[in-house]
């Protein structure tokens, strides 16, 4: 009988997704699917294994169990690693793991993982000064969304209603956001952008909540846990995109759902994941 892979798993207690019964769950499907879960980390509680930890350990696969935050810090500390990472849906959005699975189960996932019939993938990722998207990156007054988007998943009512407030606020009055080199869109900008990473380009999108309707569709697309189903245009496909404010000045920025802040003008360009994920599609 064939030893199970053993694997460095990296989870995150502080996600809805990653209760003890959840996480004893998964375990236990591991070991159903001869995988064995040889040691772990909590992050943000536990350091990150590193490519040096991992090698000593003598593994060759990390699963991360976690949301698209936690799966982008995670891969940004193995980048460079010989490896292979395998990303499985411990959070909300899950985005990086459909661009890689589509909608299979996560049993079947790690079924196939070890038995060893998953490709492998260095898939399309944004690069910038502020750092990496795997999934994709918001930027613009609009990400103001995001903190309602989080409200809701804690079931804050109150921190709701006031997040909305502002969000509003925000989106209607504070300095919309361009798209310049190459120019794309409206020359007086918009309120959100969304840029998600392909194989062979960068898809942008703009959105829009500018009228009371448009608002309404946004507030429905925050009820479905996905704000990114909110109103909006397609710009095009490009390899690199400067995004600036309409006046020059800084504007928020979510890589995967971290938020950051861009001072000025930002280059946004697309590159290669630096270390091999397994997937079971073969395009976007």
């Amino acid at each position: 009988m064939a030893q199970p892979t053993p694997l460095w798993l990296i989870h995150n207690d502080a996600s809805g997704s990653n209760d003890r019964d959840t996480l004893e769950s998964m375990s236990t499907q591991c070991t159903d699917c001869g995988l064995r879960v040889a040691y772990r980390s909590s992050f943000p509680s536990d350091d990150l294994p590193t490519p040096a930890m991992l090698d000593a350990a003598g593994l060759g696969l990390v699963a991360v169990f976690a949301g698209d935050g936690t799966v982008n810090a995670a891969l940004n500390a193995l980048a460079g690693w010989g490896g292979k990472v395998l990303i499985l849906p411990g959070g909300t959005m899950n985005l990086l793991y459909h661009r890689l699975f589509g909608n299979a189960e996560m049993e079947q996932v790690l079924q196939d993982a070890a038995a060893g019939t998953l490709s492998v993938r260095r898939p399309g990722i944004i690069t910038s000064p502020l750092g990496n998207a795997y999934a994709g990156l918001l930027a613009g007054p609009g990400t103001s969304w995001n903190d309602v988007r989080e409200a809701m998943r804690d079931t804050d009512v109150l921190g709701m209603a006031s997040e909305t407030r502002e969000a509003f606020e925000r989106t209607l009055n504070d300095e919309p956001l361009r798209c310049t080199q190459p120019a794309l869109g409206r020359e007086e900008g918009y309120p959100l952008l969304l840029l998600e990473p392909h194989e062979g380009a960068i898809e942008i999108y703009a959105y829009h909540a500018e009228t009371t309707g448009e608002f309404f569709e946004q507030l429905m697309a925050l009820a479905k846990h996905d704000f990114r189903e909110g109103p909006h245009d397609s710009l095009g496909a490009v390899e690199a995109i400067t995004l600036s404010g309409a006046k020059d000045g800084g504007f928020g920025v979510l890589l995967d759902g971290e938020p950051e802040i861009a001072t000025k003008a930002t280059r946004f360009e697309l590159s290669k994941c630096e270390v091999d994920l397994l997937a079971m599609q073969t395009d976007d």
